[in-house]
């Protein structure tokens, strides 16, 4: 298999796992809804999802179109990066149980969480979308990417946070 191939499927399994991470999300915003959850930052959102699904076409059409080499001092030390950012994502996803979703969605009167890699990082996932979108691109030296993911994902995720931190003060009544 070649290079490219095997980057390829890298990517579709990157690409899989975001389609877990759908299902997971869906049945928690069900979860989140019983409970009276509510939504913010819905505008946002379909942004989020055209940037990280450009995240997965930029990879593969970079490195097919342009020809892009496999570097093995720069790709296998990515790749456990890549690996690494999906680790920390899931833990992020099974510390937060039910609560945890691709969308703003906060259920009024439910305590911060402070455990798992929350002990240490107010919003841990992120950094693990950060981390990706540096390192996935660049097991396959797809530069311009990286670097258009990491320059559009920047401001994006200033929306975010402060998005998620506004829900999260709303819902904990102004102490969170």
């Amino acid at each position: 298999m070649s290079s490219e191939a095997a980057y390829t499927l890298l990517v579709l399994l990157v690409g899989v796992e975001r389609l877990a991470e759908l299902r997971v999300s869906m049945r928690n915003a069900t979860w989140s809804f019983a409970r009276g959850g509510v939504e913010t930052g819905q505008r946002h959102y379909r942004f989020m999802v055209v940037l990280h699904t450009g995240l997965l076409a930029g990879c593969v059409s970079e490195v097919w179109l342009l020809d892009r080499p496999f570097l093995a001092w720069l790709g296998w030390p990515m790749l456990a990066l890549v690996v690494a950012s999906q680790a920390l994502r899931w833990w992020c996803i099974a510390t937060l149980g039910p609560r945890w979703n691709t969308r703003v969605i906060v259920v009024p009167g439910l305590p911060l969480v402070t455990s798992g890699p929350y002990r240490w990082f107010r919003h841990p996932n992120y950094i693990a979308v950060v981390v990706e979108g540096v390192a996935l691109p660049l097991v396959h030296t797809a530069w311009w990417t990286a670097v258009v993911f990491t320059l559009l994902n920047a401001p994006l995720l200033t929306v975010r946070v402060r998005c998620e931190e506004r829900a999260l003060r709303s819902a904990s009544g102004g102490s969170g």
